[in-house]
């Protein structure tokens, strides 16, 4: 695997603010994220014999808060150790540890389902980070990130980051969601089921 020196990515993930939309009191944005994990569920509810489930960077856990719900033996693995002090706040009791995404502490073949939600987007080598979660999944791998272009058009049109056209700050890569299908399927495995909750596009994948 290609060595990361992590100090000279363009990837700065402690200097982004990745809890706005769990705290955001704005009824459409805490519909829009609703939405978002409802339809993580329901690809959830489409793998079997699920026992080991990891999410990586799980930022101060808020997403892994709504996850184990469904999974209770759920772990997470966060790569900024500021954040991960939150997240164990967020989740007493579970299994949360320090890793790199292009360096993961699970063996090979040793989980049954990773989560990868609204990470790969901020990455500089996304296919080196599928290939190393490929390494250590056993089967599944549900992931998540914003359908371009309709996420730059929605910040353009709330007026958010016009400077940049829209795009949110951290936002390295940009996938329509037919383009974000043939990378899992180059680099990852077999596709189940596809949804696309507004704005994001997220499949469900199992290893070749």
């Amino acid at each position: 695997m290609k060595k990361i020196d992590h100090y000279n990515l363009k990837a700065q993930p402690e200097e982004e603010n990745f809890r706005g939309k769990y705290e955001s009191k704005n009824i459409i944005s805490k519909y829009l994220v609703n939405n978002y994990y409802k339809t993580v569920k329901s690809l959830f509810d489409l793998t079997s014999e699920v026992t080991i489930a990891h999410e990586i960077g799980i930022g101060e856990g808020f997403s892994t808060q709504r996850l184990r719900e469904w999974l209770p033996s759920l772990s997470g693995s966060e790569f900024v150790p500021e954040l991960i002090v939150n997240a164990k706040l967020n989740n007493p009791g579970l299994d949360i540890f320090q890793e790199s995404v292009y360096d993961l502490e699970y063996k090979e073949d040793s989980v049954d389902l990773v989560f990868l939600l609204e990470v790969l987007e901020h990455l500089d080598f996304p296919e080196i980070a599928l290939s190393e979660i490929k390494r250590i999944s056993k089967r599944y791998l549900i992931i998540g990130v914003p359908n371009e272009p309709l996420w730059r058009i929605l910040n353009f049109c709330r007026l958010k980051y016009i400077s940049d056209l829209g795009n949110t700050p951290g936002h390295l890569n940009h996938w329509s969601k037919n383009e974000f299908k043939k990378l899992i399927t180059k680099h990852y495995g077999k596709i189940i089921a596809v949804k696309s909750p507004i704005p994001w596009t997220i499949i469900l994948a199992e290893k070749y």
